[in-house]
């Protein structure tokens, strides 16, 4: 299903207040992330209880949480890490023949300081990654987010890389699929509301990342504070730590690497399909300091960029605050079109190479 760019509208909400969301977190600051255990999904009844209201209680409340009993194994994620610090490993010439400057669908590796948050250099590298399929080169009356379904990059001196991303995918997207079907019948929806948006192609993402330390200028901007654009994302981090999690008072509070974990934070799409009920949480990561390396892999669970992501329908809706309200960030319910503004916007050399015509969100 395609949609003229025209029609898109973005999403407002309602102006009320948070502090009346059943099962959200106490008014006090969080001191640390919950920690979740997936397993008990598969448990008693009273174990898989007690799961969906942690679940709850987290999504409604600080909106990131640690999630264990997930079922990836150590041998799977050694396989991933060892790839990844080998593709970082590798001369600077063997990682810039995959740049993504070279790739229309913004797949590929961005060379440091050339990505941008907020308007600001983000002091990391990284190799974006995602399901291998044809190009679609949007046709007449298509919107321009059909570019970013396409091929990767592969570095020719590091075969193993291919198989241990793409598995990732594959096994991440199954942990995320079961993690929102707990999710929704944890607030009483139906659990497989949305598995038509994910049918067929859905735009799941990878990126392996590496930060360098800290900017020759002293900058410590990691990546700066943002919210991502998708459904769900769970994130493997390293023993380094800077990942920081802003709370309602505006000061942001560290996540300390926990073995065997993810990181979970919600996207804003869940947090439009519930008028805010569930929470998107701006998140940051502070430089390592000195030349210290820190490495980590976010996975991005989205559906297909055509998917128009409907209004939830569960019991406690009458009691969402509303989405989100920033004129600099429209959020839309149109996947792909929140996903183009991302990309066009943080990568803007690859958008001037590409498509210096339709740059923004509402370009035809």
């Amino acid at each position: 299903m395609s949609h003229m760019t025209h029609q898109y509208a973005p999403v407002s909400g309602i102006g009320s207040t948070p502090e009346a969301l059943p099962g959200a977190l106490p008014q006090a600051l969080p001191e640390s992330l919950p920690v979740i255990d997936l397993s008990l999904a598969d448990s008693s009844p009273e174990d898989r209880r007690r799961l969906h209201d942690e679940l709850r209680a987290a999504a409604t409340g600080v909106g990131f949480f640690q999630l264990v009993g997930h079922g990836i194994t150590p041998e799977e994620t050694a396989a991933l890490t060892g790839a990844m610090r080998a593709f970082f490993a590798l001369p600077e010439a063997d990682r810039l023949s995959v740049s993504n400057l070279n790739s229309p669908h913004y797949r590929g590796y961005t060379r440091t300081g050339a990505e941008l948050t907020g308007g600001n250099q983000d002091w990391r590298d990284q190799l974006d990654i995602g399901a291998e399929l044809p190009p679609h080169t949007p046709g007449s009356g298509e919107p321009p987010y059909w570019w970013l379904e396409g091929p990767n990059q592969w570095p020719t001196a590091l075969p193993e890389l291919r198989t241990a991303a793409l598995g990732w995918i594959d096994h991440l997207g199954s942990v995320a699929r079961r993690l929102l079907h707990e999710l929704l019948a944890a607030i009483g929806a139906r659990p497989d509301f949305y598995d038509d948006a994910f049918a067929g192609h859905p735009h799941l993402r990878l990126k392996l990342v590496r930060y360098p330390g800290t900017a020759p200028d002293g900058a410590g901007q990691g990546v700066g504070a943002h919210k991502d654009y998708g459904f769900i994302t769970l994130l493997l981090q390293d023993t380094v730590g800077g990942l920081q999690v802003e709370r309602p008072d505006g000061t942001f509070l560290d996540v300390p690497p926990l073995d065997g974990a993810f990181v979970v934070n919600l996207g804003e799409l869940l947090e439009v399909a519930t008028d805010g009920y569930l929470k998107a949480t701006n998140h940051r990561v502070v430089s390592p300091a000195g030349a210290r390396e820190r490495y980590s892999v976010p996975f991005f669970y989205n559906p297909r960029l055509d998917a128009h992501v409907e209004p939830l329908d569960f019991p406690l809706a009458h009691h969402a605050p509303g989405a989100t309200e920033d004129p600099a960030n429209p959020l839309f319910a149109d996947f792909g079109v929140n996903e183009w503004k991302g990309y066009t916007r943080a990568h803007p050399e690859v958008t001037r190479r590409h498509h210096a015509a339709l740059a923004g969100p509402a370009a035809a």
